[in-house]
């Protein structure tokens, strides 16, 4: 592999990939397909569909993806994860065709995703390329017609984890949160918030909901547990403003 191109491919509808995106994969010899285990097969789907609706002929190479081991501190655990994660991609192109690999990345390869991080494990180092994407972020204030931000007001992007370890950010004002499987917002004091929430964003299951986080936060929590349930996964984020 002597060049990697990281393909942003948006929140899960496929008009989220971009016009480069989507010549970018038909110019690619091969495309990685994670395959996350059952119950997930929805995400491999979808991405072959992307490759469909692009009229892609690459050859498409599935890897398995590696569970995590909870057992290790979190940092070591990732790292690990990272690892194997770089062996497996090396391992499935062995017999690869010479030409650009693709790798279809959910949102945005640069923001919240470890792609690149994953990259730069790789031995020798391929020539990187990557094609931005529609993150959840816009897929998130578009679904609900807000704006990101209040006139001339900074937003802090954070994560689950550190919304639960060190509460609500100093200063902040408008604060979106990644990366939460534990609807960490029920952690805060619910005086004086608004939560704008929305999983499976841009596809056909999206839900949404939104207001006073006193009353909107168990029913968030209720419909992303029925949600999951009913899927076998969920990905979904969340905006939360100081009134």
């Amino acid at each position: 592999m002597t060049e990697l191109w990281l393909i942003g491919m948006g929140t899960g509808h496929p008009g989220h990939v971009t016009l480069e995106g989507m010549q970018a994969l038909r110019e690619a010899a091969c495309v990685l397909i994670p395959r996350k285990g059952s119950g997930k097969e929805d995400l491999a789907h979808l991405r072959q569909a992307i490759l469909d609706q692009a009229g892609a002929q690459a050859r498409v190479i599935p890897f398995d993806m590696p569970v995590r081991d909870e057992s290790q501190p979190y940092a070591q655990r990732v790292a690990l994860w990272h690892d194997e994660i770089a062996r497996r991609w090396q391992a499935a192109l062995s017999d690869a065709p010479e030409g650009p690999v693709a790798l279809l990345v959910w949102g945005d390869p640069g923001l919240y995703d470890s792609t690149l991080r994953i990259a730069e494990r790789l031995s020798p180092k391929p020539r990187l390329r990557v094609v931005p994407g529609i993150t959840a972020l816009q897929a998130l204030t578009a679904a609900h017609a807000i704006p990101f931000n209040t006139v001339n007001g900074a937003v802090t992007v954070t994560t689950g984890r550190q919304l639960r370890d060190h509460g609500w950010p100093e200063r902040a004002e408008t604060v979106v949160v990644m990366l939460d499987g534990q609807c960490s917002f029920q952690t805060l004091p619910p005086e004086g918030l608004h939560i704008w929430w929305g999983g499976f964003l841009g596809m056909a299951e999206q839900v949404l909901d939104q207001g006073p986080l006193a009353e909107a936060g168990p029913r968030i929590v209720r419909t992303r547990a029925e949600a999951r349930a009913q899927h076998g996964w969920i990905m979904d984020t969340y905006l939360l403003r100081s009134q």
